[in-house]
């Protein structure tokens, strides 16, 4: 092989003396007291359990045997019934290795194992590994969860024996018999075989030249344990959503050793921090100078590939082919990080100077603290095998959704995609949600009125998770934009909200608390009450004016799976801002309005409103201009709701809803006229298609889920929902 100059300039007597592409920043060896700062942190990573026991380590090395064994019977199996000859049966053979956290040795106790099959040039994996093999997975008892991932950047099967984790890889080489002492850091494995092949083989050729590259192989896996958790802990460690995996820890993590190659783990930990603070991205970190080879396999070279210009933080692999193993960071996703690595400096800082201790390193990231408001995109299927395999897919895909927002926004409205799912264990239906920040981008005037709206965006996200090829009825998605506020009990802490400290109240706030604390003490006054306000109401009705359409573009609208019992999801046009308010805009062509004059009077009225007229491509805006007060539209619908203003009604009449209360049924509220409950944001509204032509001014229909939540079978296309706001 041929090797390049590299980015570094140095000539090749000078690298051949070093570690890396460049000169180290510091050669200096550990102080007393950074000796024992680095004690300190070994003693706090044992005490957090990350390193397993001697048990679950001779469990896996017993997995690991078998599945060897496994895939040799395989290929044997598949040799005999291609008619080879029965010398060729006796020699045939497959190889199984290791990569990931288990090659480098910072695997912890449940981590999954990484594999690579490799096998002979006629077992191929469409048809082979992802058929034959997986068959035979699927009849041992010992596997379970089994999911293929065919489809994928590297085509994976997943699964777990005898309850370890496993993504098991395949690569088909171009020879009929596969060597026991196969030597895979050679090049000639790479000779006519796919790309996929060259990425699954880079995984294990990638962990050995790490291992070859740093100074220190012990400081290196004790710094890299000590920061994957870190990551972890702080909400950054996802390759799939945008963030950086386990091999670009790895990576990052291997240049500090090189720069401070006589650096123990707490010094490494506290520069790492300081480096990645300062690096100018996007220039790439390497550990070795990119290689080229005649093979003509593609390497990154911003120079010669327009698309690696493009690329916002650059890791790239030692072994040839040198790819960016870090091409899913986003903008939105880079800053995050920075954000994190600035946060850990200051931290490091401190622990140098004996102002804190390792503990306040690792706090866990608060998430739901930090934004005011968020997507949340709910995932269901019909049983837990569907939702393992739809999550997956899913989840792979919200990558593109933070790129869909940045584009359609101009970078304006900055995503942070969490990589946590969450699950509602009060809900039987097989489901998980996961939550995306929203904020706009720092320093950038604001104008009056002003709104992103990506509805477009999402259903354009929508429509593409839906080309899922293992698709199965019941699989659904559902996106939503939520406030802080209103976010669902079962992704906070202990299932609540943390107090926040006390502020000074106005004396009209002192007066709601107080009447809401008397409506607490008897149900009959606040039956009283809601009679007496529907009496009033009745008074008033009579003598109010027509009410004028709300108009707004015309949009994809999102219904929440279980709108009934979360407060997160009831304005269908939501300010993102808590006290701003959403201003009605848009093409008077492309609306749906309701008018008072065409709202139905009985329930018939209703029911045929909603088997006409209910569509997928609504939008709806609260109308500024409300001529009934909240006291008056509570008294009238007797509907529990979710929204700030609801919750005013609440306090204001004494209803007891609180914000794990459901919505009325359908029946409770077909006597309330529609447009007041619309324009108070206080009902959900489904849409479905319908054949007929859609035209302005057409009533639309309403439609209000049970208490049990969506039923999978009932909703059988995927919704969005408010998703227009205003920051």
């Amino acid at each position: 092989m041929v090797t390049s100059e590299g980015l570094s300039g140095s000539p090749p007597a000078q690298a051949a003396k070093q570690h890396g592409v460049t000169s180290p920043i510091s050669v200096a060896g550990p102080t007393e007291a950074d000796i024992r700062r680095s004690l300190e942190l070994e003693k706090f990573l044992v005490d957090a359990g990350l390193y397993e026991t001697s048990e679950e380590t001779q469990k896996r090395e017993e997995v690991l045997s078998q599945i060897d064994q496994i895939v040799k019977d395989w290929v044997k199996q598949l040799t005999h019934q291609r008619g080879y000859s029965d010398q060729m049966v006796q020699d045939a053979n497959a190889v199984i290795f290791t990569f990931g956290s288990y090659r480098l040795g910072v695997h912890g106790p449940g981590a999954d194992i990484d594999t690579l099959c490799v096998g002979p040039s006629y077992v191929n994996r469409e048809e082979d590994f992802f058929i034959i093999l997986h068959d035979i997975l699927a009849d041992m008892e010992d596997v379970t969860e089994l999911q293929p991932v065919p489809d994928a950047h590297v085509p994976v099967m997943k699964f777990k024996m005898k309850g370890i984790s496993v993504d098991l890889l395949y690569a088909s080489i171009s020879v009929l018999v596969v060597q026991q002492d196969l030597d895979i850091s050679h090049g000639s494995v790479l000779y006519s075989v796919d790309e996929q092949t060259v990425r699954s083989l880079n995984g294990c050729r990638v962990a050995d030249q790490i291992l070859r590259l740093v100074p220190n192989v012990e400081h290196f896996r004790t710094t890299l344990r000590c920061l994957k958790f870190w990551a972890k802990r702080r909400g950054v460690y996802s390759n799939v959503t945008g963030f950086l995996g386990g091999v670009n820890w790895a990576l990052l993590v291997a240049r500090v050793c090189q720069l401070y190659p006589n650096a123990n783990p707490s010094m490494l930990v506290s520069r790492f921090f300081r480096v990645y603070t300062q690096w100018r991205w996007p220039n790439p970190v390497m550990l070795c100078s990119i290689e080229e080879d005649d093979l003509g396999i593609p390497v990154w070279d911003p120079r010669k590939n327009p698309r690696d210009r493009l690329h916002h933080m650059p890791i790239i692999t030692p072994a040839y082919p040198c790819m960016n193993s870090s091409y899913n960071v986003s903008t939105s996703t880079l800053r995050v990080m920075m954000e994190q690595f600035q946060n850990g400096n200051k931290i490091c800082e401190d622990i140098d100077l004996n102002k804190a201790q390792w503990s306040s390193l690792f706090e866990p990231y608060l998430f739901f603290e930090t934004y005011k408001n968020y997507l949340q995109v709910d995932i269901i299927a019909a049983d837990a095998d569907d939702l393992l395999s739809w999550k997956g897919w899913v989840e792979s895909r919200l990558r593109q959704l933070t790129l869909m927002i940045e584009r359609d926004t101009n970078g304006m409205l900055q995503c942070h995609p969490y990589p946590t799912d969450y699950v509602d264990s009060s809900k039987q239906s097989s489901h998980c949600a996961f939550f995306m920040g929203l904020q706009r981008k720092e320093g950038v005037s604001v104008q009056e009125g002003q709104q992103f709206d990506i509805r477009a965006t999402v259903d354009e996200f929508r429509h593409s998770v839906n080309m899922y090829m293992f698709w199965k009825p019941g699989m659904e998605i559902f996106v939503s934009h939520v406030r802080r506020r209103q976010l669902p009990s079962f992704v906070l802490p202990d299932g609540y909200k943390r107090s926040r400290p006390a502020r000074l109240m106005s004396q009209q706030q002192a007066d709601k608390i107080s009447r809401r604390e008397e409506c607490g003490v008897n149900s009959t006054d606040r039956r009283l009450k809601r009679k007496r306000s529907s009496e009033e109401m009745a008074d008033l009705k009579t003598s109010r004016p027509e009410k004028r359409a709300s108009v707004s573009p015309q949009r994809t609208e999102s219904v929440s799976p279980e709108c009934s019992s979360r407060s997160s999801r009831t304005s269908l046009v939501s300010s993102v801002e808590d006290n701003s308010e959403v201003l009605p805009t848009g093409n008077v062509n492309s609306i749906i309005a309701t008018n008072a004059e065409r709202t139905p009077d009985n329930k018939n009225d209703v029911n045929e409103v909603v088997r006409r007229n209910s569509f997928d491509n609504l939008s709806i805006a609260s109308n500024k201009d409300k001529s009934v007060s909240t006291r008056e539209l509570s008294s009238m619908s007797g509907i529990t709701c979710h929204t700030e203003l609801c919750e005013e009604v609440q306090r204001d009449t004494g209803s007891n809803g609180g914000s794990d209360s459901q919505c009325s049924s359908l029946g409770e509220v077909l006597d309330v006229n529609p447009e007041l409950l619309l324009d108070n944001g206080c009902i959900d509204i489904g849409f479905q298609d319908v054949t007929e032509e859609l035209k302005p001014n057409v009533a639309i229909g309403i439609f209000l889920k049970a208490r049990e939540g969506v039923n999978a079978e009932s909703t059988q296309k995927s919704v969005i929902r408010g998703l227009s706001f205003k920051i």
